[in-house]
């Protein structure tokens, strides 16, 4: 065999190894682990924190006694909530939409509250309504200005206080959650928690 044909089957056979190697580098190793698991990777908002938070808050507001005071005006019936707006105060992105969620399932499973529907939901279902009355049957078409109105309105807020020095940072999250009598803004219930706090060390860079 020949230097030139040798040559190019070592530049080939580098090339493939190249190759492979890069195919397999850019695979990603993934793992399962089991939901209830804290991962915590980049220091920031993730599953454990709205797990935590969300079980304080409906636990606070299942048992506040404010809250028991409020529901006991109805004699027995079921109050109706709409959820409002949760908003995200704080120094980073955080889907605030899971922690309303996670209230709403949990605090109307526990059969003290009902939930109406609200906001880009309730606003589809009037176009339903509005669509079934030319498209549907009148027999079956849904009557417009029949809504359950609401009596309470679920809302919260979440905000961060950041304090760093140097590569040391530390991040303290606190969520606000009230329930606001509809017809006469009084706050029936009003929870913050600040359980999550997180102490944040990056490798200091080395020149």
């Amino acid at each position: 065999m020949n230097k030139n044909v040798k040559k190019w089957y070592l530049g080939f056979f580098c090339t493939a190894l190249c190759v492979f190697g890069v195919s397999c580098a850019s695979n990603p190793q993934v793992s399962r682990v089991n939901s209830s698991t804290q991962t915590d990777l980049s220091g920031y908002w993730n599953d454990t924190d709205v797990r935590i938070v969300c079980e304080a808050l409906i636990n606070d507001c299942l048992n506040s006694p404010r809250m028991t005071q409020a529901l006991a005006k109805f004699k027995g019936k079921t109050p109706k909530v709409i959820v409002g707006n949760f908003s995200n105060d704080s120094d980073e992105h955080i889907d605030t939409s899971i922690i309303a969620m996670n209230m709403e399932s949990t605090i109307f499973n526990s059969g003290k509250l009902d939930f109406v529907a609200g906001g880009k939901e309730r606003g589809e279902l009037r176009q339903e309504r509005l669509d079934q009355q030319g498209n549907a049957s009148e027999a079956t078409a849904k009557a417009l200005a029949n809504e359950t109105g609401a009596s309470f309105m679920l809302s919260g807020a979440v905000k961060t206080i950041v304090d760093q020095a140097g590569n040391r940072m530390t991040r303290t999250y606190f969520v606000n959650a009230q329930m606001t009598d509809l017809e006469t803004n009084e706050r029936v219930w009003l929870s913050q928690n600040s359980d999550i706090k997180k102490i944040i060390v990056r490798p200091k860079n080395k020149f």
